[in-house]
């Protein structure tokens, strides 16, 4: 069984503000050259619909087809979180499991066996916090793993 955990909404919607700065920048670069170098203004034109098209794009991408965490029978994946530590393991490596609060955000900690460590600010999270903390569990308790 695969569990996929989405961005969360709050977490979403500061990443297309980002993101819609950097199309604002794309646009005025190109004002800027189209003024600066006499360059015609249908290039200007469509760098403006290629953006838009890129705003919807980024906000589709980050709201329906991504996601952060991802939880199968083999292991568990991570992406977009900075400071995760390691981003991929098998569950044969995770030595166990651990709610905790860093930096004031609750966590779910993945202990490796090696001495690595990944760990998941819940709140990046779309759903219910306490559901993934079960997954995880589940995933534990199948391959003979502790969860805390």
């Amino acid at each position: 069984m695969t569990s996929d955990y989405r961005l969360s909404p709050a977490l979403a919607a500061r990443l297309l503000g980002v993101s819609l700065v950097l199309w604002g920048a794309v646009v005025f670069a190109a004002t800027a050259v189209v003024v600066l170098f006499a360059v015609p203004p249908v290039f200007l034109s469509v760098v403006v619909v290629a953006c838009v098209a890129g705003v919807f794009a980024t906000g589709w991408f980050l709201t329906r087809s991504t996601y952060v965490v991802r939880l199968d029978e083999d292991g568990y994946h991570v992406r977009f979180v900075r400071g995760a530590g390691v981003t991929r393991a098998r569950w044969t490596d995770v030595e166990d499991a651990v709610t905790t609060v860093v930096a004031g955000a609750p966590c779910v900690v993945f202990r490796l066996r090696d001495g690595g460590s990944t760990t998941i600010p819940v709140d990046v999270l779309v759903g219910d916090r306490d559901d993934f903390v079960r997954q995880v569990r589940a995933h534990l308790d199948r391959h003979g793993r502790r969860a805390r």
